[in-house]
């Protein structure tokens, strides 16, 4: 499971708002699986925080039980988490623990030197293994591979319901 949201695009300004419309930004927040695959989107305006969809995107996971495999409801609970340093929120981490999930997620440095400033009250480091880190690229060339659609990445389309449609369109055509 990995997470992650692309670069704004320069030269373009946010502004307020809950729909994203054209001539603004628009932000992609992802989900998808260890081979690259979408399996959560959200879109939301270049304004929106990264760390207040996260839950979202991650209630969006659904993953069918293949049929080889006991039957059962879908999985909606990945293993892992890997991120940025986007959503290293203590709520978000916290979420996480909650639900069981293990997260490879680095620490920012304000985050880094507020602990060590707190000396022995500021409690221990998160769990980070740098090799398991490695992975994230996936999550960028998912983005890529989105973003080879021309519609997606300079985004044509007026409303969000028709650029969401676009977004879903090439997630179908990753899968298949």
């Amino acid at each position: 499971m990995l997470i992650s949201t692309p670069p704004e695009p320069a030269g373009l300004r946010a502004t307020q708002g809950a729909e994203p419309r054209a001539g603004q930004t628009t932000k992609i927040h992802l989900a998808c699986d260890g081979h690259g695959r979408p399996l959560s989107i959200v879109l939301t305006g270049g304004n929106v925080n990264d760390c207040t969809m996260f839950e979202q995107v991650m209630a969006g996971i659904c993953i069918p039980r293949h049929p080889g495999q006991r039957p059962g409801r879908p999985w909606r609970r990945p293993s892992r988490v890997i991120a940025d340093k986007a959503p290293t929120v203590p709520a978000i981490r916290a979420y996480l623990r909650r639900g069981g999930i293990a997260a490879t997620i680095p620490e920012r440095r304000d985050q880094q030197a507020g602990r060590q400033r707190r000396g022995s009250r500021g409690g221990r480091p998160p769990a980070f293994a740098p090799g398991i880190y490695r992975r994230r690229n996936i999550v960028e060339r998912c983005f890529g591979r989105l973003k080879q659609y021309r519609a997606i990445a300079t985004r044509y389309d007026k409303t969000a319901q028709s650029y969401q449609g676009m977004i879903d369109l090439a997630t179908l055509l990753m899968w298949l």
